[in-house]
């Protein structure tokens, strides 16, 4: 029985499940706004609100429990890479490494007043092919 059991399994294992959740609040922290089902977007909710709350905190604390549900990876970089990384250059750096910064510097301080409801769900056409209920996920302006 599956009496009390929180997490929506949409049809996939756990491991599966649970990095497709991170990669797709990684990809709504980045462009802010992303299409999916809505299945898969009522499941995203709860990270992405919960991501913002980590964020408002701004504590050594809070940005490694966001590197951790994030599952952010950072490349390693030469010792040229990161001689330049120090004088400001960050091109050598994956996408992985923004999201934290963004959440922390932009996110964070832009839902600081704000107690929940981050992010909207605006329903759209069903998809052509399986007739999935399709939506836009999208973090609030403030």
């Amino acid at each position: 029985m599956r009496h009390r059991k929180r997490s929506e399994r949409l049809g996939k294992t756990s491991s599966h499940r649970e990095a497709m959740l991170a990669n797709m609040t990684k990809a709504l922290v980045m462009k802010e706004s992303i299409e999916t089902t809505l299945p898969k977007a009522k499941v995203l909710r709860r990270y992405a609100d919960r991501a913002i709350t980590l964020a408002k905190e701004n504590t050594l604390s809070s940005r490694r429990s966001l590197v951790a549900k994030l599952r952010v990876r950072f490349n390693e970089l030469t010792t040229k890479e990161a001689r330049a990384a120090k004088n400001g250059d960050k091109s050598s750096f994956n996408d992985d490494r923004f999201v934290i910064e963004k959440l922390m510097n932009v996110l964070g301080p832009r839902f600081k007043e704000r107690n929940g409801g981050y992010t909207r769900i605006i329903k759209t056409a069903n998809r052509i092919g399986d007739d999935a209920q399709m939506c836009v996920i999208q973090y609030l302006e403030a």
